[in-house]
């Protein structure tokens, strides 16, 4: 019999949830529950466990939380720090505090500065002594990067950041060189600046290798944390109230009704319903229903659906498998999007073969881009984010972040081809799909954009110097 440790990933979220307790006491806790929860019912019930605690961190805001789902299943009680913000019933822990889990002792401590009342948990195992081997950051400390403290706005920034280095120095670093380190969070998630690749690490680790534990003052980390900050992603603050105030139970992911090419028209003809074509960008552009946004569902999906579809909307989706639906309803699930009404069956297969309208998108190489970027007719618009832009972009490159091209509409000429670019052209795509919805019919998209453009060694103009948007 033995201690009980598992660490899930969420697909498309780059979020880490926990398993830990002790399997001869036959009790868990779950410790950052995503919304899907038969994960930790079906581990449970696997290793012959009872889940008796849900932990939360902090009031996360980059997924729906589980909690509510997990104790709706399993009745157990929902822990967390210490906040007036919960807006339900929940065990409020100071620093100090102890959960039991027969041999396996979590331990809160509290570590403030991604939000004011993020707790962090050490984990000891009587059986390996009194001494924690780890501890469970939440949000306050990854591999390689520390947690964000910009997101509550409202000019906490400087209060959180100089809260964060007391969390890391005074709390976290004192635990010692071995502690190894649990986080919520992995590499793709926006919750930091860069986090890194490995999923756990120590505390010796990252103060080596860490930028966030360079010798620095108070002031001075305030100031390097808080440089160079990208924008939070749109959906942030959404999520942020809901799991504030608890998430509905709704029980399993919705599972999705097929629907007829002629079904599916007829639905989007509601002003109301917005339809994600969440096929490849290439699949994209050689034939898509007129309107369809392209997300495609890759691992940053998600992110980019919380960015630029309002949730209060009717989602329609076109994929091209069922495996896609599913998987793109769960990530969907995952985020609060619940009025996803069904998508299209057999995909644009039966779109085609219904005979109804088609819409192409054209593309050109980044040689093709470097060949038009100065005639007067043709807009290049980078529609990355300005610190991408300002390191570099395509002379002449007119400049809108993708999340408010839709805001700006007024500042692009229809009557000119608009080639659009990005890192990749996953973002271009978006960006020349959400043209194309709203009345531009001359739009190019450039497949490997500013990869291919460098890899291609063409010209780069430099704005060394741009100022950080704030629209």
């Amino acid at each position: 019999m033995a201690l009980v440790f598992e660490q899930i990933d969420a697909e498309g979220l780059a979020h880490l949830s926990y398993i830990v307790g002790d399997d001869k006491a036959g009790v868990v806790a779950v410790i950052d529950p995503r919304r899907d929860v038969d994960i930790y019912i079906q581990r449970a019930r696997e290793l012959g466990v009872r889940i008796v605690q849900i932990i939360e961190t902090h009031i996360h805001a980059d997924f729906v939380s589980g909690s509510h789902e997990l104790k709706a299943r399993t009745g157990a009680p929902i822990y967390g720090g210490k906040s007036s913000d919960y807006q339900f019933e929940l065990q409020q822990l100071s620093e100090g505090d102890e959960l039991k889990l027969g041999n396996v002792t979590l331990r809160a401590l509290h570590t403030p500065g991604h939000t004011p009342e993020h707790v962090s948990f050490s984990i000891s195992d009587a059986k390996q002594g009194e001494a924690p081997f780890g501890i469970f950051t939440g949000d306050t400390l990854f591999n390689l990067d520390v947690g964000r403290p910009d997101l509550l706005g409202g000019g906490t920034e400087k209060k959180l950041a100089a809260q964060l280095y007391h969390s890391l120095f005074d709390k976290l670093v004192p635990l010692g060189d071995r502690m190894e380190i649990y986080p919520s969070h992995g590499a793709g998630s926006a919750c930091g600046k860069s986090i890194g690749d490995r999923r756990q690490s120590t505390i010796g680790n990252e103060r080596i290798f860490s930028a966030a534990f360079k010798e620095r003052s108070e002031a001075e980390f305030v100031e390097w944390i808080l440089g160079g900050m990208p924008e939070p992603p749109r959906h942030y603050a959404r999520l942020k109230k809901v799991n504030a105030k608890g998430a509905k139970v709704l029980g399993d992911v919705p599972i999705l009704p097929p629907l007829s090419p002629q079904e599916f028209q007829q639905m989007m003809q509601d002003e109301n319903t917005v339809v994600i074509d969440a096929r490849s960008i290439l699949a994209f552009g050689g034939g898509h229903i007129p309107g369809a946004i392209n997300i495609a569902l890759r691992p940053e999906f998600p992110n980019w659906v919380g960015w630029t579809i309002d949730p209060e909307k009717n989602i329609l989706l076109v994929l091209e498998s069922e495996r896609g639906v599913t998987l793109a309803s769960q990530q969907l699930f995952r985020l609060g999007y619940d009025n996803i009404v069904g998508y299209l069956h057999d995909g644009m297969t039966s779109w085609q073969n219904a005979g109804l309208p088609l819409k192409h998108l054209g593309e050109w190489t980044v040689h093709e881009l470097n060949q038009h970027k100065d005639d007067p007719d043709i807009t290049v618009l980078d529609v990355r984010s300005d610190g991408e832009y300002g390191n570099g972009s395509v002379p002449g490159a007119k400049h809108i972040y993708v999340p408010h091209l839709e805001e700006h509409l007024d500042e692009l000429d229809k009557t000119q081809t608009i080639a659009t670019y990005c890192g990749s052209g996953y973002r271009a795509s978006i960006a020349a799909s959400i043209l194309q919805k709203h009345g531009f019919e001359q739009v190019i998209n450039i497949p490997g954009s500013w990869n291919a453009w460098q890899s291609a060694n063409l010209p780069v103009e430099r704005r060394k110097d741009i100022a950080v948007s704030t629209k």
